[in-house]
């Protein structure tokens, strides 16, 4: 968002990052970060989702912010639709018996609290193939 108008230009850089748009029309909308560009940590990419901001809150009222989505479509933008894009949906995407273990636990629920507080939120285990990669039991 920093830079995509002086990019793409004006009329270019509505139509980028149509979150809201994509969802609305019924498409799976796989999400993530562009790291090594940007940090690979969820909890960011889920704010940036639902507020359309970075982390200090810029800019006021969100970039584009009629493309904003919800958390609970940005926690499955994250999951299940990543595991939809990547044709895996059998096996990831979801806590089901059966898939492969690959889940981040965190320490307050992001549907639960005002959009400006998703930062807040404390990643307290990540688990990858059934192991604990990050947290507890570590």
């Amino acid at each position: 968002m920093y830079w995509a108008t002086d990019r793409l230009g004006a009329e270019r850089a509505k139509g980028a990052y149509l979150w809201r748009t994509f969802l609305d029309q019924g498409l799976r909308l796989p999400a993530g970060s562009d790291a090594p560009v940007e940090s690979i940590a969820v909890v960011p990419g889920l704010h940036a989702a639902v507020t359309r901001q970075d982390a200090k809150g810029w800019p006021a009222g969100g970039w584009h912010p009629d493309e904003r989505v919800s958390a609970e479509e940005a926690l499955r933008m994250f999951s299940a639709d990543v595991a939809y894009a990547a044709f895996e949906e059998a096996d990831r995407g979801a806590i089901t018996v059966g898939r492969r273990a690959d889940f981040t636990v965190l320490g307050q629920d992001p549907t639960a609290v005002p959009p400006s507080h998703i930062l807040d939120t404390p990643v307290v285990m990540t688990v990858v193939g059934g192991r604990v990669v990050h947290g507890v039991n570590r």
